[in-house]
């Protein structure tokens, strides 16, 4: 049954939702799921391990998860759980639902319950056989009839006449040879408060530009890793998250802290952050002022993300929402309306946007429903609009709107460079963006001899293969052939390329805005697979292509054993990421490890080796995993690879090193140039690496019509 009364509560299970007397209640699916099964059985005490079964079935949960569903249904009923009217507690027994339940025949609207109950309701079962008054008047009947049509006529007006957002003027309001980000609005709409980068590192300073006189200021003394940041409702103090390297690493080689400043007195000089929080266990990002006093944050912890609050006065947090078996994605809060917009993705892989009051009551919870454009796995990060019901969010190159139902629609605004998503104008109808691009290239360096090298940012340039101005990277030789493969965005788009040494070639031909995580050769040297929108894809040399049905994301390839047809994968499987040996003929037979992982590889005798947030080598064993302690401290974000049984790596000194499994024989072989971004492959004699040539973007504003 879709529908059904509990005492005076109406449940719509299709909708999420419990309503009594106007008020529209929108709870978890699960704990819907447990209330409908305890309705099903009224009357009767149904055991802990019953419920377990039938609400999760095929899944391992604790009891904690049943009590938890339990005490937001006794929440969302009224019952505190002591007199427990509605759900009874039968003490190492189970639960059993102890008021009436009555089953309404066929699907009712919301609207029209509202104001209803099973007493005043002539739709509600018990009324269902009762006499209705006796119409004398046929004219009665044609105005209702007529009213009806009015009211179906009208509802078909509006949702055709649903507003759009066009794009009538884009104009940059920064104009330097930095990279800048993280652009928002000052509250009066006076200035814009953003990053710039420094050229030879990722790290910022803050800034704001007074948008009528264009003078700039430097707010932050000294630069740092920075990150997004916010304005208190009144103005004057900015909030954001310094990252940086742990004095005594617990969990993860970065902490983070929650820091803000005075936003006029950095007007007058810069200033250094006062510390409110720091995090040595978990990670924090995106803060956002919610009150004068209150600070909303998304924290880690194992591999899932919530939304807390922090309280400046107190020094304290709590959960404001967690998704139980997901993990909440992105979110954003609008000041006037007083609502958390959050993305989160469930347990059964499927996005979801959810709109809460600062208070973690979720007001909906709807699917998104992704177009064609969109990969179905694809994040998208939505902030609030100028239109009420619609947020806004990019995905490269393309702007999208998407509804509090979760209905996704393009906005017509073709660019030559990809942009973020936009934050809003105060008084509406302009919203700023980040449009710019990134230049990076792939170099080749014998690995004989290498320290005799010397690289630099400026003699690399010398072992660049097809220099172009756009992003280059995800380098691959081909085995039992010449030819490098590698993504490219020279042709507009990133798309997979060939290289013979001569000349290059697009292979793939992917939508726009499709990203690529990464590729990899098949042994025989005549297809590859490509970590796309996370989903895999296999290229043929001859253009032809095979894209395969899993049935969860893959959000990392990390190795591909074409004869096997298995792919060493981080996927996103019951609510976490877990490293993955993927069957990609037989999904069923894939074998998910309880272990998350940075980086991974096998070598040619198929030891598995894997790095944690930490940065340390692991390698797994018959009882426990075993760490590699040669390697301690030797783990960076360049990632690694492994020829035969020899791992080559770099670590956060900007040294290249090997070491093998076979001998624990370690070397360093020399200093890898100040501007690398990733060690992709070795064939024995070269490596490949992607290097940073330039990286432009500017702080834009979009006008709206």
């Amino acid at each position: 049954m879709q529908q059904y009364w509990v005492g005076d509560f109406f449940v719509d299970v299709s909708r999420n939702q419990i309503t009594k007397s106007e008020q529209v209640q929108t709870i978890a699916p699960k704990a819907l799921s447990v209330l409908t099964y305890l309705a099903e059985n009224q009357g009767r005490v149904v055991s802990q391990d019953e419920l377990l079964d039938v609400v999760w079935q095929g899944t391992i949960v604790s009891p904690n998860t049943l009590q938890r569903s339990i005490a937001q249904l006794r929440k969302v009923l009224g019952d505190d759980g002591k007199e427990q009217v509605y759900i009874k507690t039968h003490a190492k027994k189970g639960y059993s639902l102890e008021c009436d339940v009555q089953w309404s025949e066929g699907n009712m609207p919301v609207n029209s319950v509202k104001n209803s109950s099973p007493e005043n309701n002539l739709t509600s079962p018990q009324n269902h056989n009762a006499k209705t008054p006796k119409i004398s008047s046929i004219a009665a009947l044609s105005g209702l009839f007529l009213l009806i049509m009015i009211v179906v006529g009208y509802q078909y007006w509006a949702e055709s006449q649903t507003p759009t957002l066009t794009v009538s003027q884009i104009r940059a309001l920064t104009a330097t040879d930095n990279k800048e980000s993280a652009g928002i609005y000052s509250h009066d709409g006076e200035f814009i408060i953003f990053h710039r980068f420094s050229e030879q590192a990722c790290i910022n300073n803050i800034w704001a530009k007074n948008i009528k006189t264009q003078q700039e200021f430097q707010l932050t003394k000294d630069l740092g890793v920075y990150s997004s940041h916010s304005l208190s409702h009144d103005g004057k103090k900015l909030t954001f998250i310094s990252k940086g390297d742990c004095d005594e690493p617990v969990l993860q080689k970065k902490c983070y802290k929650l820091v803000s400043l005075d936003f006029n007195q950095a007007l007058k000089g810069p200033i250094s952050p006062t510390v409110l929080m720091e995090c040595k266990s978990s990670e924090i990002r995106n803060p956002i002022w919610l009150s004068h006093d209150n600070i909303a944050l998304m924290q880690k912890t194992a591999d899932s993300w919530k939304i807390i609050n922090y309280s400046v006065s107190k020094n304290s947090s709590d959960v404001i929402y967690e998704v139980e078996n997901g993990s909440v994605t992105d979110y954003d809060f609008s000041v006037k309306k007083g609502l958390i917009a959050l993305m989160s993705v469930h347990q059964d892989g499927e996005y979801y946007l959810e709109m809460l009051k600062p208070n973690g009551e979720v007001i909906s919870s709807n699917r998104v429903n992704y177009p064609d454009q969109i990969g179905k796995f694809r994040y998208i990060y939505p902030n609030f609009s100028s239109l009420d019901e619609q947020l806004i969010f990019s995905t490269g190159k393309r702007l999208f709107t998407i509804s509090t139902d979760g209905k996704i629609e393009s906005i017509s605004l073709p660019l030559d460079q990809p942009i973020g998503s936009p934050k809003v104008h105060p008084n509406r109808g302009k919203m700023l963006a980040i449009k710019g691009y990134y230049d990076s290239d792939i170099i080749s360096v014998p690995v004989a001899d290498y320290a005799t090298l010397n690289l630099d940012r400026d003699s690399v340039k010398n072992s660049v293969l097809h220099r172009s101005n756009v992003s280059e990277d995800n380098a691959k030789f081909q085995p039992e052939g010449n030819d490098i493969a590698f993504t490219s965005k020279r042709s507009g788009e990133q798309q997979v390329w060939i290289s013979d040494g001569q000349s290059a070639w697009q292979l793939s031909q992917f939508p726009i805005d499709t990203y690529i995580f990464s590729i990899e050769w098949a042994k025989d040297g005549q297809s590859i697979l490509v970590n796309a929108d996370k989903e895999l894809v296999q290229l043929f040399l001859d253009g032809t292509e095979r894209k395969f049905a899993l049935p969860h994301s893959v959000d990392k390839l990390f190795q591909w054993d074409s004869e096997q047809q298995t792919a060493l994968s981080l996927i996103w499987s019951n609510g976490a990421y877990r490293l993955a040996e993927l069957s990609l003929v037989t999904p069923s037979n894939s074998v998910v490890y309880d272990k998350s992982a940075v980086w991974a590889q096998e070598s040619a005798s198929g030891a598995l080796i894997y790095t944690d947030l930490l940065g340390r080598f692991w390698q797994p064993g018959p009882a426990e995993d075993k760490l590699i302690s040669a390697l301690n401290g030797q783990g960076s974000e360049k990632r690694f690879v492994i020829r035969g049984e020899t791992i080559f790596g770099v670590n956060d000194n900007l040294q290249l090193w090997s070491y093998t499994l076979d001998s624990n024989e370690y070397n360093v072989l020399g200093d890898v140039p100040s501007n690398i971004d990733f060690l992709t492959d070795n064939n024995g004699s070269e490596l490949l690496m992607s290097i940073q040539i330039a990286s432009k973007k500017e702080v834009v504003e979009l006008t709206f019509e």
